[in-house]
């Protein structure tokens, strides 16, 4: 087939089956990072241990699609604005996120799978994870046929970085503060052992070059003590969250949650932006068609949630009903994150489902996922692909893809990851 052919409706669809150009150039990767980093070598090396972190092709996307899939974020970021979508959301969230401290969140991503009916949003997250990546990435494509230079020019890289620092000084404003903040901490539970601690160097570096001291920090390093939270003596100002702990209850978690909680610090993304946002359990109240006409939101946004698919809590009592129709199904951990235990009904066995009807699990509507063909070794596998878009406030801050086999989105597919897409 030729592009002429390829052209007009279905275009990326084409591209995604037949095209197999492979656009990452490891030259200009590595140009790339180390432009970004302050140590490339480590990086370099780290990313080298991570041979799946990036699959060498990209993701073809209609622009039609992507139109889409940002008015689902528009319409879910009005839903979060509504007092009475609060109220039903907080229902189920811990007592800390009732406390408004004012930041929006930074990072979101919100999930898609492509199909024949449009897309549909699979969940949402907060700090969701590799945006720092997908931007170095997009920087280091090639065009090695028309239609990959026709995407590349239509939507060449530039602006996140500007972008991404007006966001950060956005929550800092958000929270009351002046000027910007001196001091930083990008915090998880064992950064170090952290798949994507590559990404957390280039965070640390990118708050360096816009003058703040960046340190990546274990929670249990800090210490909160006369109105300020500290790290090795250091008062921090601003905290990048990258803790799946979203209500900060766990152990060694009581110094962040404390600085928090008096305001001595800006957290973000916070306990409040994941309730409202990111809770898994919210994809019922979205998909729920009767839920809107009570909220104040428009028309269009309103027809936009139909883009969530139907949602339930699993209880004792649709257990049964919902064994029964599994195959329609993809089961998920209310509190989960990052793909972690979660179920296909059609692969779901007894013993896991004695597991699932204990509660705790929400059952969605199965979306398929649509595919991208990868030559391997001269050999072409399909593979499943999702569309992420890391956003703040609504607005679209990068577009990734991440390709992979099995159940969930992995780094263990050869040929798969993250992959830059190419609106056509």
């Amino acid at each position: 087939m030729t592009g002429d052919e390829a052209a007009g409706s279905g275009r990326e669809a084409w591209l995604n089956r037949d095209c197999f150009c492979i656009t990452l150039d490891a030259a200009r990767l590595e140009t790339a990072i180390r432009a970004e980093a302050r140590d490339p070598d480590l990086i370099v090396a780290m990313m080298t241990a991570r041979p799946n972190l990036f699959s060498s092709g990209p993701v073809f996307i209609a622009r039609h699609e992507l139109a889409a899939m940002l008015d689902v974020v528009a319409a879910i970021e009005a839903v979060a604005e509504d007092p009475a979508y609060q109220d039903a959301a907080l229902t189920w969230a811990p007592a800390i996120a009732r406390q408004d401290f004012g930041p929006r969140g930074v990072f979101m991503g919100y999930d898609f799978h492509l199909g024949p009916e449009g897309p549909k949003l699979i969940e949402v997250n907060t700090n969701a994870g590799g945006a720092f990546l997908n931007a170095v990435l997009a920087r280091a494509q090639s065009a090695c046929c028309r239609e990959v230079e026709d995407a590349l020019q239509a939507s060449p890289p530039g602006g996140f970085e500007s972008a991404v620092w007006e966001m950060f000084l956005s929550e800092w404003r958000l929270q009351g503060r002046a000027g910007q903040p001196r001091t930083l901490a990008i915090v998880d539970d064992r950064p170090r052992e952290q798949y994507l601690f590559p990404e957390f160097l280039l965070a640390q570096r990118f708050f360096e070059r816009h003058g703040l001291k960046a340190r990546i920090v274990d929670p249990g390093e800090l210490s909160f003590a006369d109105g300020s939270l500290r790290f090795e003596g250091e008062t921090i100002d601003l905290v990048y969250n990258r803790l799946v702990d979203f209500s900060l209850s766990a152990r060694g978690h009581e110094a962040l949650r404390d600085a928090y909680l008096s305001g001595a610090v800006v957290l973000t993304p916070n306990p409040r932006n994941h309730a409202l946002l990111a809770d898994k359990r919210n994809l019922i109240l979205l998909s729920d068609p009767v839920a809107p006409a009570r909220w104040a939101i428009t028309p269009a946004q309103r027809q936009s949630l139909a883009a969530v698919p139907a949602t339930v809590l699993v209880t004792g009592e649709n257990a049964d009903a919902l064994w029964a129709t599994r195959k329609q199904h993809f089961f998920k951990p209310a509190g989960g994150h990052g793909g972690k235990a979660v179920y296909r009904g059609d692969k779901i066995t007894r013993g896991v489902w004695d597991e699932v009807r204990d509660g705790g699990y929400i059952a969605q509507r199965l979306a398929t996922p649509s595919e991208r063909r990868i030559r391997i070794d001269g050999e072409v596998k399909s593979m499943k692909l999702d569309v992420r878009l890391y956003t703040y406030q609504g607005a679209a801050l990068l577009t990734a893809a991440r390709i992979y086999q099995g159940q969930t989105t992995n780094f263990r597919t050869p040929g798969g990851g993250f992959a830059p897409v190419f609106i056509v």
